[in-house]
């Protein structure tokens, strides 16, 4: 689940278990299946923990990022991945 990725960790987006309309804005917002998803900050208190997606920073509460199912990605992917994300682009574009 999202809530147990820890901080400086990237996962990929499996679903979201949540209630319609949630679901709606944090898709909307880039929450969307085989986005990657980085763990960035959590507040002093461990709730809420801001996670970087598609560009943006948004902070979801434990509860949220708990009905978030995520998979692990390896460390080396993280890396050459936004080189495949830009190539897979420009062939959908063509």
């Amino acid at each position: 689940m999202l809530s147990d990725l820890k901080i400086g960790e990237t996962a990929v987006l499996v679903a979201l278990n949540l209630p319609g309309s949630v679901q709606n804005h944090l898709m909307h917002m880039g929450f969307v299946p085989d986005a990657r998803v980085k763990a960035l900050r959590r507040a002093p208190a461990g709730d809420p923990t801001v996670y970087g997606i598609d560009g943006m920073e948004i902070a979801l509460r434990h509860e949220t990022a708990g009905a978030i199912e995520i998979r692990p990605i390896p460390e080396s992917a993280t890396e050459i991945e936004p080189a495949n994300q830009a190539l897979d682009l420009i062939e959908a574009a063509s």
